[in-house]
């Protein structure tokens, strides 16, 4: 991968799974980073195992805040702008999961998906696109194989990153002649907190994560690395 020196990368979700290991990674790379998420203890670890990656203290800010939250996105975009003066690329890997299906999933937790999952990037995206302009940017989404095929019990994710995909074609074709790349990462099963989170037992996780084995062509489900 080519080498990001002095790039500004705002990651969304980074203290945790693929946000955080993204950051790691750009932070090898030479990249200077905002990194978002909603608890600050966490987003230090992260910092520190940036700035064991070589980049210098003040090249990595920590901007605690909810991306469902309109005011907190605001702020997480101004405060990315007044400490390094502009973006050049926006990685989306905030995300949730929840276990629903069409007919027992309740709205409230339907909402909730889609406002983390779909409504928050679109918001993220809007304020950030008039600066990845200047820059000649670039955005990445963190998607999933649900946005490209259905699973079941999973029916408010599925939709949600279906819905992330067609965001990123159009953002595509909408900002490809300002110089802006507009991209997804449509990853199988990675080995994270989100479906604990998302309400298995550490014991439905372990099966779950062994009958992966036999869904993913090479055999084995993968890692944030």
């Amino acid at each position: 991968m080519a080498r990001l020196d002095g790039k500004v990368t705002l990651i969304t979700g980074a203290s945790s799974g693929i946000g955080q290991a993204t950051a790691v990674h750009f932070a090898s790379l030479g990249s200077w980073l905002a990194l978002n998420g909603r608890r600050k203890d966490a987003l230090d670890q992260v910092a520190h195992l940036c700035h064991d990656k070589g980049v210098p203290k003040d090249k990595v800010l920590v901007v605690v805040g909810d991306v469902c939250k309109e005011d907190d996105v605001v702020a997480i975009v101004n405060e990315t702008l007044k400490h390094f003066g502009k973006i050049d690329i926006l990685v989306n890997s905030a995300g949730i999961l929840k276990n629903g299906t069409t007919e027992n999933t309740p709205l409230s937790v339907y909402d909730e998906i889609m406002n983390v999952n779909l409504r928050s990037i679109f918001h993220m995206m809007q304020l950030a696109i008039p600066h990845l302009k200047k820059t000649k940017g670039t955005i990445v989404n963190v998607s999933s194989v649900t946005g490209l095929r259905a699973f079941p019990n999973v029916v408010g994710y599925n939709i949600s990153k279906a819905g992330l995909d067609q965001l990123t074609r159009t953002a595509a074709l909408e900002l490809a002649a300002d110089g802006v790349r507009v991209n997804a990462v449509n990853p199988g099963v990675i080995v994270t907190e989100v479906h604990k989170r998302g309400g298995m037992t550490e014991a439905q996780y372990t099966q779950f994560l062994e009958h992966c084995k036999t869904t993913h062509a090479m055999g084995r489900v993968g890692t944030t690395e």
